[in-house]
């Protein structure tokens, strides 16, 4: 079920699905019933309550949404953003992906507990700012030492683009130069984003695998007709 899972401060956990947990997006035109069971699986696994796990309906943008525990997540409208942060680290957070960066986000609080978040970075995210806003959000509640581990995503030998859209996105974050195995323009979204969190003052964990190389993980440039795994952060219950 899990590609990556590690206890990343007191009490608190991250974790990166694979394909054995299923897909988990609704938007992929599978069925919505199955795909509701597996996040009740998978919310099981972890452990966390029954329908408290929350997903956001992403969409490419640098909105960061905070997120509280006023009911459980099977009751409520996902929220429209790519960033979702838990002030008090008190909701489970989730980030679906397929090539894209799942991103987590820890920062401890002054009482020693801590804030979570978690991230869609993909290209455009990645340039407008998805990361600075989480971690702004984080900040906002209070929390400092912030880390953050950044999940399996496509990488910089298989992510081809076009020539102009490689030059915009380096004059932006220039650490996203790179060129594909077979010597066209590529762009490295892992290396870009750990310099962007460096930038932000925040310490960077990678959690390596491609997934456009990796059997075990879903690809949309490999296949479109694909599912999501998941970036997770929660607490222990």
């Amino acid at each position: 079920m899990f590609w990556w899972k590690q206890q990343v401060h007191t009490g608190v956990w991250a974790a990166f699905t694979d394909r054995s947990a299923g897909n988990l997006g609704l938007h992929v035109g599978d069925d919505a019933a199955a795909v509701h069971r597996r996040r009740r699986s998978l919310e099981g696994a972890l452990p966390v309550p029954a329908g408290s796990l929350r997903f956001m309906n992403q969409v490419h943008s640098a909105e960061a949404a905070v997120v509280s525990t006023d009911g459980p997540a099977s009751t409520q409208a996902a929220v429209t953003a790519d960033a979702l942060v838990s002030p008090d680290g008190a909701v489970p957070l989730a980030v679906m992906v397929a090539d894209c960066l799942p991103v987590v986000l820890v920062g401890t609080l002054p009482d020693g507990g801590a804030a979570t978040a978690v991230a869609h970075a993909g290209r455009r995210g990645l340039l407008d700012g998805v990361l600075a806003n989480a971690v702004a959000g984080l900040r906002e509640a209070g929390a400092g030492a912030l880390q953050a581990w950044i999940g399996p995503s496509i990488c910089g030998a298989c992510y081809e683009v076009p020539e102009q859209m490689q030059a915009d996105a380096i004059a932006r974050i220039p650490e996203l130069a790179s060129r594909t195995a077979w010597g066209t323009p590529a762009l490295d979204l892992a290396a870009g984003a750990t310099a962007e969190l460096a930038g932000l003052g925040v310490e960077a964990h990678r959690v390596h695998g491609c997934t456009r190389e990796e059997g075990r993980l879903y690809s949309y440039r490999l296949d479109e007709r694909t599912g999501r795994f998941a970036g997770l952060v929660w607490k222990d219950a």
